[in-house]
């Protein structure tokens, strides 16, 4: 029994939910997302609360009961408080900035790398006196804000010896020795 699709989701209530067939709108404050299901998942709402179910205990209801409430719950608290994800830019001399919703950064390269970001995603750059540049992406899907965080931090992976690069805010990064002289 998926431990995860049992648990019912707590609907807040300036939230609603409605199910078309086998498409799920959560409305809220920040704003509306959708997200089509499998048809043998049933979505409903109890007493302010969501319950999804799955009609028998294949293993591949099993999986999707477990995923489709995951994704619901993410819905349900993605327009009612919104994600965050903050990203570091490490390295001498890399900056970041934006303008239009379009973010710079200066990563080493022999050109300054631009990256145009969804409409969804407010992004903003922090640059504070003695810290590392910040990039933060602020929105109501959690799964857009991964994808292009994953996309800003590909640009320049941190490296094991230095450190530098771009990760995420509270990052642990696993560090190599360098080189050892041999002495002779």
């Amino acid at each position: 029994m998926s431990r995860i699709g049992k648990k019912p989701i707590a609907l807040p209530s300036d939230v609603t939910l409605t199910v078309d067939k086998s498409v799920v709108t959560v409305k809220g404050p920040k704003g509306t997302l959708t997200q089509a299901i499998d048809p043998d998942i049933a979505v409903a709402v109890e007493e302010g609360q969501i319950q999804v179910t799955r009609p028998t205990d294949q293993k591949r209801h099993k999986a999707l009961h477990g995923l489709y409430r995951a994704l619901v719950n993410n819905m349900v608290v993605g327009v009612s408080t919104g994600y965050k994800t903050e990203l570091e830019v490490v390295g001498v001399g890399y900056k970041a900035s934006v303008a239009n919703n379009v973010l710079e950064l200066n990563l080493g390269y022999s050109h300054n790398v631009f990256l145009a970001m969804p409409g969804e995603i407010k992004v903003s750059a922090v640059t504070e006196k003695g810290q590392n540049p910040k990039v933060i992406l602020e929105g109501i899907d959690k799964q857009l804000i991964g994808d292009v965080a994953a996309k800003i931090r590909s640009l320049r992976k941190v490296e094991p010896y230095k450190g530098k690069g771009i990760r995420f805010v509270g990052e642990v990064i696993r560090r190599k020795a360098g080189k050892s002289a041999s002495k002779k």
